[in-house]
Formats: structure tokens, C-alpha cells, sequence
């Protein structure tokens, strides 16, 4: 690939938690701005890959214990032997057939890796980077939930416990996240020299821009379900150009009818000339209205990837 991309995907949390903390309320900062991780962003794109049979290193997958007693997760060199047919890494002394393989990983192609098992020790940059992203309605408030569990605590002796147990869910009322995220294909630049991939190609970035346009919305869990891909926006630029984070050009207001996204990067992109060589935005018409928006800046319907008229 012969560019370099810039760009925003926004995700919308109605009522439910997009990344909470380990006190499971959604994540904040110590001044209190609610943000999700990048990790948040990049498992259901993950999973996506996953579903589709494509070749995923970094994801939770378990296998039954050897005595059979246990689900367990496997560790890394087992996913790692179960995805590329090996039957012992171990005795895999070829580093670059292991880098050929990591460099088959639809995951690590695209996010990069840290891999130090049975003697190797390799690090791969990403071509793509993901920044954190953080919430820009001003009006998010956490909302806890009780659970009625429909079974008696079975470790309470007391004769007098007759009540189910209680449970609790935490969620956001309403949160709109924007993640910045930059693609550099001259990261694998060492990598092809090497002779142990193509580099990232046109191919992976379609792969990408596909699965970050859905995969939030195709992504269904208890805690996700009300979670959506609602905004992108893609910059395409020259490989000697350098923009900086775009979220922070941009600005979010609630609505009765329709909700506000304001991109205040327009005139400062035009400066850059014919270095821009395309900008596209997704946004969901029905539900959001975009302001700030250039002639040159293609619309599209997120839901469907049509052009909005």
C-alpha cells in the first residue's frame, strides 16, 4: 500500500458498558473523563476475524484440561500451534518460518505482536494504530442495575434463606466514544526485506475498514449489546504525510431528534493539498447529522456503506 490513512471510529453506547474497570463501571480517567481502551476496539474486531475462519493469534480460546476435569485457556504457544498445524513449537528452530506464520495472522498483520515463546523473542510494530478513545457527551452518567438471579445461593446454610440472590449490572446511560487511529505501511518495511510477508497491502486495508465499520455493531454480548458503530471517518494521504489526532478536531451534541457531530479539521486538511488524496465519512443519517463537512469529504450510510445523496 502505497499511503497512509488517518482517521475516527466512533462507537455509541446506549445502556450498556462499552469497557468498564475492574470495579465494573465503565473506565475513567483520574479527572473523570470516560474513555474506553484500545483493546475494547480491537476484540470485537478480532472476534469478527475470528468468525469468519480467518487466522486470529490474540484471542481467548480454551481447550478441556488433560484430566478432563476443566475448561482452561490455552497459552499463547498452544494458539499459536492450533491455528498454524504445529505440533510441537518447540521444535521449530526456523525464525523466519515463525515470522512467515505470525505475519499470517489476520490480528497481527494489522495491530502488530509481542511474541517470546520457546526460545524466540520477537517484536512486530503494527501497521495500524489505535489510540484510546475517549466519551464527548458531556452528559454520561453510570447506572446500576439489580439482578434477580432465579437460583437460591446453595452455599447459604441458613435455613431462613429461602430468597434468590441478587446480582448487579452496571452500565452508561449514554456515551459516544471516538477513536483515533493511524495506518503506516512502512512499518513492515524491515519485515519484507526479510522475505517473510508482502507488507501491508490494499487488500488488508479493506479488510480493516470493513471489520471497523461493523464489527461493534455484529458484536452481541450481555454487556455490548447496545453498542454500535455509529461514526468514521477515513483520511487518505501521501506516505510523507503527517496529520495529528483528529478526535481532537472534533465535537459531539445531544439532540432531541438527531444527534451533532462537528468536525472542525476541514480547513486545516485543505492545507495539505493534493497530499489528501481522499477523505470518507460514515455516519447513520437517521440518527445523526454531521457538520463541518467539505465538498471533497465522500458521505456514506454506515448501515449499509451506501453513498448519502
Amino acid at each position: 500500500m502505497k499511503k497512509r490513512v488517518y482517521g475516527v471510529i466512533g462507537i455509541s453506547s446506549i445502556m450498556a458498558n462499552w469497557n468498564a474497570d475492574f470495579s465494573g463501571y465503565p473506565k475513567t480517567t483520574s479527572e473523570g473523563m470516560t474513555f474506553g481502551s484500545d483493546k475494547a476496539l480491537k476484540y470485537p474486531m478480532k472476534k469478527m476475524w475470528d468468525n469468519e475462519g480467518k487466522k486470529v493469534l490474540y484471542i481467548k480460546s480454551m481447550r478441556i484440561s488433560k484430566d478432563g476435569t476443566a475448561l482452561i485457556p490455552r497459552t499463547l504457544k498452544e494458539r499459536y500451534e492450533q491455528i498454524f498445524g504445529v505440533d510441537n513449537l518447540a521444535d521449530c528452530k526456523d525464525l523466519k518460518a515463525i515470522l512467515t506464520n505470525l505475519m499470517t495472522a489476520v490480528d497481527v498483520k494489522n495491530f502488530g505482536a509481542t511474541f517470546a515463546e520457546s526460545g524466540s523473542n520477537i517484536s512486530i510494530t503494527g501497521a495500524v494504530q489505535i489510540g484510546q478513545g475517549f466519551n464527548k457527551y458531556a452528559g454520561t452518567n453510570p447506572e446500576e442495575q439489580q439482578i434477580l438471579s432465579p437460583f437460591r445461593d446453595a452455599n447459604d446454610n441458613k435455613e431462613e434463606a429461602r430468597n434468590t440472590t441478587l446480582g448487579t449490572k452496571i452500565v452508561s446511560n449514554e456515551a459516544h466514544y471516538f477513536y483515533p487511529f493511524v495506518i503506516n505501511p512502512l512499518a513492515y518495511k524491515e519485515l519484507i526485506e526479510l522475505g517473510v510477508t508482502e507488507g501491508y497491502t490494499e487488500d488488508d486495508y479493506e479488510n480493516f475498514k470493513r471489520t471497523a465499520l461493523t464489527s461493534v455493531t455484529s458484536f452481541a454480548t450481555n454487556a455490548k449489546e447496545g453498542c454500535e458503530n455509529e461514526f468514521a471517518f477515513f483520511v487518505e494521504t501521501a506516505l510523507d504525510t503527517y496529520l495529528p489526532n483528529l478526535t481532537e478536531y472534533m465535537a459531539f451534541e445531544k439532540g432531541e431528534d438527531k444527534n451533532t457531530i462537528k468536525l472542525q479539521c476541514a480547513d486545516f486538511l485543505h492545507d495539505f493539498g493534493s497530499n489528501i488524496q481522499k477523505m470518507e465519512l460514515y455516519y447513520n443519517p437517521y440518527t445523526t447529522v454531521v457538520e463541518g463537512v467539505a465538498r471533497d469529504m465522500k458521505q456514506y450510510d454506515i448501515r449499509t456503506q451506501k453513498e448519502v445523496d
